[in-house]
């Protein structure tokens, strides 16, 4: 079930009214999903079966990606501002310290809540914030590159590549490594949601001295990459692995930057193995 809330949190201009669209299905744990920059909650629709059987799952369009809008003027798209915002979503849901999972930004946000407190388990798939700084430029490079594409492409063309495998692979290929088994459909509309993200530019201005440092001690956590991930390189999974001993490192063979289309099973096993 598609849904819009609105709730309420603090700002430096006071009280302000945030709108966030998202799906939820299944019972079980809540377990709320986090997509990366220039995405949708569609990025986790090939795992939502399988989470499902066993979660209440919450896939959100985050502020200003997808069919959400924008933040409010004078509220911040950094992961410190946006971790109350997530939680003020899922009180506003009725949801206490769910299971979170993030991709990307997504990773970031997700265990920006496991350190708040807000999140009774954490997985982080490929989470930024473990880069150096040339990792972090080739990092917004590539988005910036991917963003022009899709502004500049008229939709006719899209259209017409995302019926070819070549053609999919052309669009996607930075974040998937099997960018064949991504639907034609899925891939006009992510590409769209990509050209028509409001939050795309504030969120990489938010990001250019974020570096996660903290340690998470009280809960599961567990931080997977892909192996062919070629936005944020699997190195990176070390680092964070230094940040947070406890964790659990997960290799993802044959996966890319957003591995639950690559391989929806294994990822759908590594999400509901943390919160067990």
């Amino acid at each position: 079930m598609t849904a819009t809330v609105e709730f309420t949190v603090p700002s430096p201009r006071g009280p302000r009214t945030v709108s966030a669209v998202y799906e939820r299905t299944g019972r079980g744990e809540p377990l709320l999903l986090l997509h990366g920059i220039g995405h949708h909650w569609q990025a986790w629709e090939p795992v939502l079966s399988a989470l499902s059987a066993e979660r209440d799952v919450i896939a959100v369009d985050l502020p200003g990606f997808g069919a959400s809008p924008a933040l409010p003027d004078g509220m911040s798209y950094a992961m410190d501002a946006m971790v109350p915002v997530l939680g003020a979503l899922c009180e506003a849901l009725d949801v206490e310290r769910p299971h979170v999972a993030g991709n990307s930004l997504g990773g970031l946000f997700a265990l920006g809540m496991g350190r708040e407190k807000l999140a009774r388990s954490v997985t982080a798939l490929s989470p930024a914030g473990f880069w150096t700084q040339p990792e972090r430029r080739y990092a917004y490079a590539t988005l910036r590159g991917l963003r022009a594409v899709a502004k500049g492409m008229p939709l006719p063309l899209v259209d017409r590549l995302a019926r070819s495998g070549a053609g999919r692979s052309a669009l996607t290929s930075a974040i998937y490594a099997k960018p064949g088994r991504r639907s034609p459909e899925a891939v006009v509309a992510e590409t769209l949601a990509l050209r028509e993200a409001a939050g795309f530019e504030p969120t990489l201005r938010a990001g250019l001295t974020v570096q996660y440092r903290d340690d998470i001690t009280d809960i599961p956590v567990t931080v997977a990459w892909g192996t062919r991930d070629r936005l944020l390189p699997r190195r990176q999974g070390v680092r964070a692995k230094g940040v947070i001993p406890g964790a659990r490192l997960v290799r993802l063979p044959g996966c890319g930057h957003v591995p639950m289309n690559d391989d929806p099973a294994l990822v759908a096993r590594v999400v509901l193995s943390t919160g067990r």
